[in-house]
């Protein structure tokens, strides 16, 4: 019974799980009372508090052990949890195992990330810089590691598919894993979501861009993995080297922000998006002369919308510019920098 499921898993809870779980629910009770979220989004976030309670059981009992036959790889909580449901589906969950690896490797510093050094670095970076508004950065890291344990506890003769859309966030997280892997001779795949998704799906007069690998459904993934997986060739040693190449060039760079362009992940500086921040702030001031103050979520939201055209970047580094050009003098804010939600912003007059 789901009932009784509950109660083991409640019981099974990490204590910091818990309060992790009690804070975010106790957050969105005061956001609905403060008429900041309606009634229908704060149930759709307690529906997805629920089934996260969920994976998270189901994740720390998901270890590379026992007669698995296929092992997959995919960047991100969302795209990991929707190969899943597909797996089931197909009557193969207990034969091919799914690793989600929970990363934003597209932000952030990764100099030297392969020694000691450069991972405290990085994490001391994004402490310091990203808004950790629910507490789960301890959490973040645990689950990364964890995911790079499983990976290297992969048995040599199990073949592994990496799942990537064409995205800095996954291309530089492809170009890990397979460093990663670099002392194991399976059979190493490559699942380029994007160029499937379009290649089986985006054949009508209006194109859909994928942002990322997440934004697939289950059926999207399903049809992916049936048509595609007998065709696919594991990558050439050729392959395999260029990519560890790639991923050793990325990370001897200092930048803090990737992109993809031109069919690579380039290193940029990390006010790259700051003239597009800085343009949709004058759009939404118009031509007034006294300019009001809007919320910064509006105008994150509004440049994310932009750059998905041909970019994926979190919220949370769009975030982190506006903060940056609040402290440079460029905007002026009201309210609190705990949150997004709790500060506007307007251009300096």
């Amino acid at each position: 019974m789901e009932i009784e499921k509950i109660n083991k898993i409640v019981k099974e809870l990490r204590e910091r799980d818990a309060r992790l779980l009690l804070s975010h629910i106790l957050k969105r009770i005061h956001f609905l009372n403060e008429q900041e979220n309606s009634e229908e989004q704060f149930i759709k976030e307690m529906k997805r508090a629920y089934q996260v309670v969920f994976d998270i059981t189901e994740q720390r009992q998901n270890t590379i052990e026992g007669p698995i036959k296929v092992v997959h790889i995919l960047f991100g909580v969302s795209a990991a949890g929707c190969f899943k449901q597909v797996l089931k589906q197909l009557g193969a969950y207990k034969d091919e195992k799914v690793i989600s690896v929970q990363e934003m490797f597209s932000i952030g510093p990764i100099w030297r990330f392969n020694e000691e050094v450069g991972t405290q670095a990085r994490y001391h970076w994004m402490q310091n810089n990203l808004s950790d508004e629910d507490g789960e950065f301890d959490e973040f890291k645990e689950n990364f590691n964890r995911s790079v344990n499983q990976i290297m506890s992969i048995e040599g003769d199990i073949p592994i598919f990496i799942w990537a859309a064409e995205n800095a966030e996954e291309q530089t997280g492809l170009r890990f894993v397979v460093d990663l892997l670099k002392d194991k001779n399976n059979d190493i795949f490559f699942m380029n979501t994007t160029k499937a998704f379009n290649h089986l799906f985006n054949k009508g007069k209006r194109k859909y861009t994928l942002a990322h690998t997440g934004e697939l459904s289950p059926d999207n993934l399903q049809t992916i993995y049936e048509k595609q997986r007998q065709e696919q060739s594991p990558l050439a040693q050729h392959e395999r080297e260029q990519y560890k190449k790639e991923w050793l060039s990325l990370t001897e760079n200092k930048e803090t922000l990737r992109i993809w362009s031109n069919g690579t992940v380039q290193s940029v500086t990390e006010d790259y998006f700051d003239e597009l921040i800085i343009n949709r702030a004058k759009k939404f001031h118009g031509k007034r002369k006294t300019k009001e103050f809007f919320k910064s979520a509006r105008l994150i939201g509004n440049v994310l919308g932009h750059i998905h055209l041909d970019q994926y970047i979190s919220d949370t580094f769009i975030n982190y510019r506006l903060k940056k050009m609040i402290e440079n003098g460029i905007f002026e804010m009201e309210g609190s920098l705990e949150a997004m939600r709790l500060y506007c912003v307007r251009l300096k007059q």
